[in-house]
């Protein structure tokens, strides 16, 4: 039996996709609880040296080194790799001393002949930073707020930033089920997964404006079978368009993400989760809500007494 997309009944099944949903938030939300997550010196408190050569690197090497600078070796969080074993990432869980930050950049250039990137986060910043990409996310939710019930009604904005803080969690959940370290690439992945399926969401919420519109032309009021039979039409019109744009955007995430540095792994991998759950929030989610909530305006007829 070949699957036609643009035949599929969308909004028959609505009340599966919302039980799906809930049940992943839920699961979500116990995962975070339980397990939290793998945050990087981004938000912690921490250290991270970026030591590159013209040769391959070695880990022993590397530790030798640090011990060499007056750093015991048991304060290395994590030593990562990257341009074929030249360049090597090495974070602490302490905040160096000025100190010992001269003394590692002179004992790693005497080593490799090239002076290394040093980055220290104390306590107090890793938490403003924490604060700050809060308030970075929740603001980009209101801004879509604000300009989708401006451009549309409040009931679609309300839909869409649902859907959206559905992908959010679920990248953030996908982290930390793996534990996956969070930087400050994984929030410009997050940033940038709103702004997409933002924009997946708009372009089927306008055919459904579009749509909605020629059928109560006139002043007439649709009524819920046809505002369903709107949804699932207007959700057939744009299908391929949108799995056309996600495996298109997939294919750039996964060539960055086989191919690019170790630094921006963790920043690909949220976009090809968030890609994911993007387009399934802008099918299954957005437009259903917007049904249900919909629904709710409609006049209910009078019963005979």
């Amino acid at each position: 039996m070949n699957f036609n997309p643009t035949k599929f009944d969308y909004v028959k099944h609505r009340k599966v996709y919302f039980t799906i949903t809930i049940a992943l938030v839920l699961l979500s939300v116990l995962l975070l609880s339980f397990r939290g997550l793998n945050l990087g010196i981004d938000f912690t408190e921490g250290t991270r040296v970026e030591i590159s050569s013209e040769n391959k690197i070695q880990e022993s090497e590397v530790r030798s080194v640090i011990e060499e600078a007056g750093i015991d070796a048991k304060e290395i969080d994590g030593i990562q790799f990257a341009q074929g074993g030249t360049l090597a990432n090495v974070t602490f869980v302490g905040e160096f001393s000025q100190d010992q930050i001269a003394e590692m950049n002179k004992t790693i250039e005497a080593k490799y002949k090239k002076a290394p990137s040093i980055s220290t986060v104390s306590p107090q910043v890793g938490r403003e930073i924490a604060r700050n990409a809060i308030y970075a996310v929740l603001l980009a939710s209101l801004g879509i707020v604000i300009y989708v019930s401006f451009r549309f009604q409040p009931a679609y904005g309300i839909a869409t930033v649902l859907a959206l803080l559905h992908d959010a969690l679920m990248i953030i959940a996908f982290f930390s089920l793996f534990q996956i370290e969070v930087n400050l690439y994984f929030i410009a992945a997050v940033l940038t997964i709103i702004g997409y399926s933002v924009n997946d969401t708009i372009v089927t919420f306008d055919r459904v404006r579009e749509n909605l519109g020629r059928l109560e032309k006139g002043g007439k009021t649709a009524s819920f079978d046809e505002l369903c039979t709107v949804v699932n039409e207007s959700i057939q019109q744009t299908i391929i368009r949108s799995i056309n744009t996600v495996v298109t955007v997939i294919m750039t995430a996964a060539a960055l993400y086989i191919f690019g540095s170790e630094a921006i792994r963790g920043f690909s991998l949220a976009l090809l989760v968030g890609l994911f759950m993007g387009m399934y929030s802008s099918i299954f989610i957005a437009a259903q809500l917007w049904l249900v909530m919909k629904k709710r305006t409609l006049k209910q007829p009078k019963q005979a007494s």
